[in-house]
């Protein structure tokens, strides 16, 4: 069994105070490697008992996860990133299958994995503007509540692609 990524020892290039981010990430991707790429495009949109589909779970980590670490930068969200935002509440992948989602996510948590290579712990304690209403937090807060939203995402999406791959 392979060890959890927090235990297999620091990412290369990261800083210290983000490894964490990185290993949470990291294990984030993994799960949806492993549960994704084999749903069918109906067992991705599913919602068992109304719960949120495996799609928009992904989707959605996929998204915030951009949101999110844009606003680390000190930036405000574009109007594709509101465009993205916008079509999540959909609960869908657009179509996507299985891999194209997988690969996606992957995407995504290489380009956070750059972010935070090209971040510098003196930049951790800067404040940073959240959202239309500009509400203050940390670079670092940002970074972490990424991870950990991330990863709540993640848990939720394995739980339903275990249900949806059992058939009815």
């Amino acid at each position: 069994m392979t060890q959890p990524a927090w235990l297999r020892g620091p990412v290369q290039g990261i800083p210290t105070l983000l490894q964490p981010v990185a290993h949470a990430l990291i294990d984030a991707d993994e799960d949806v490697q492993k549960f994704v790429p084999s749903l069918s495009v109906e067992q991705l949109a599913l919602r068992p008992a109304g719960v949120a589909s495996v799609a928009y779970h992904v989707t959605h980590a996929i998204g915030s996860l951009d949101r999110l670490f844009t606003y680390a930068r000190g930036e405000a969200l574009d109007e594709g990133q509101l465009a993205v935002l916008a079509a999540e509440k959909k609960f869908d992948a657009g179509g996507a299958t299985g891999p194209q989602l997988a690969a996606q996510f992957a995407a995504a948590v290489a380009r956070a994995h750059t972010q935070l290579r090209a971040t510098q712990e003196s930049e951790l304690q800067l404040t940073r503007s959240v959202g239309r209403a500009k509400l203050p937090a940390s670079t670092l807060g940002l970074l972490v509540h990424a991870a950990e939203h991330t990863a709540r995402h993640v848990g939720q999406m394995v739980t339903t692609a275990k249900m949806v791959s059992k058939g009815p």
